[in-house]
């Protein structure tokens, strides 16, 4: 994976953005940035759009812009003077792609065929847009496009909701994908930023759809374990499951034998998305302990702590199947 496909990896989403006027730039990057997604693609739709993707950089200069809707050389060049990190274009158009390769500039080019997809792996990419998503077939579609390319991510685009936006992310050929769907332009048009800010956090957090997975509770010694845990189990009627060095009360709680992480015990959240969700949460400022993380026989990362204690409990976000 390049640098440039771990940083879709960890934004999740992409918002496609066509701006009417270059004075939306830095407001619609601090509300973004402050939303918890520090990326756009502003699309090369409007007259504005180098010059909005420059204000973007100057007001965020760690946001990753790009420039879409790309149909020239031309626009290439517009976009890449102007600051873009990378280039989309809503078709696989040989020139365009031959372009940017040659400028340096990572190019997402739209696949919606698997001719097409072949044609990008011609041109030595590895990172394609499906679009448009929906109207081709979806995630249907997608999976079973992707099935005889290994080497291939996408980064599904036309149709992405909130509704089935953790469904696309959940497909292990999907990188991220591009939505517009957090943008209100209405909204932008009065001035009122706020509410893409509190539009993106909240698809945020549906995204990452966070729950109480369970508590455990040290009890400092055998004795004291299985004392509480006969007692929690007589209370609520549920079964006593035993695992190395701990007891579970049916699945409400973890009665950990000696003292474990944390000063009284640890709280377990579970994520669909869980290397996604802590990409989110280091952005936003909260450390990991890495040395926690555990790995399934893939390497793929399940559960992870979090630096800091609350209240005396170790916090450890695990993965959870959907």
């Amino acid at each position: 994976m390049t640098d440039f496909e771990k940083q879709l990896y960890d934004l999740s989403l992409i918002p496609v953005i066509r701006i009417e006027t270059a004075d939306w730039a830095e407001p619609l990057a601090h509300a973004l940035c402050g939303g918890g997604l520090p990326a756009a693609e502003v699309t090369f739709r409007t007259p504005c759009a180098a010059e909005a993707i420059r204000r973007m950089k100057e007001a965020e200069p760690d946001m990753l812009v790009g420039a879409g809707t790309v149909l020239t050389p031309a626009q290439a060049d517009e976009a890449a003077a102007a600051g873009a990190s990378f280039i989309v274009s809503p078709g696989l158009n040989r020139s365009v792609v031959e372009h940017c390769l040659s400028l340096g500039i990572p190019v997402v080019p739209g696949c919606a065929t698997p001719s097409d997809v072949e044609c990008a792996i011609g041109l030595g990419l590895t990172t394609v847009k499906f679009f448009p998503a929906e109207p081709s077939g979806g995630l249907k579609m997608l999976r079973a496009m992707s099935g005889p390319y290994g080497g291939i991510r996408f980064m599904p685009t036309g149709g992405i909701t909130p509704a089935n936006l953790s469904s696309y992310l959940s497909c292990p050929a999907v990188l991220a994908c591009g939505g517009s769907f957090m943008i209100d332009e209405e909204a932008m048009r009065r001035g009122d930023f706020g509410v893409i800010r509190t539009s993106t956090r909240q698809t945020l957090s549906q995204l990452f759809a966070f729950r109480l997975y369970h508590v455990g509770i040290s009890a400092g010694g055998d004795r004291k374990a299985e004392a509480a845990a006969g007692l929690l189990s007589s209370m609520f009627g549920v079964p006593v499951r035993e695992i190395p060095g701990a007891l579970f009360v049916g699945d409400l709680m973890e009665i950990v034998r000696e003292k474990g992480r944390g000063t009284h015990g640890h709280i377990g959240i579970s994520t669909p998305h869980l290397a996604r969700a802590v990409a989110c949460l280091s952005r936003a400022g909260f450390a990991f302990d890495e040395g926690s993380r555990v790995l399934d026989e893939k390497g793929h990362m399940t559960t992870i702590y979090f630096h800091d204690e609350v209240l005396g409990f170790a916090l450890h976000l695990t993965e959870r199947k959907e």
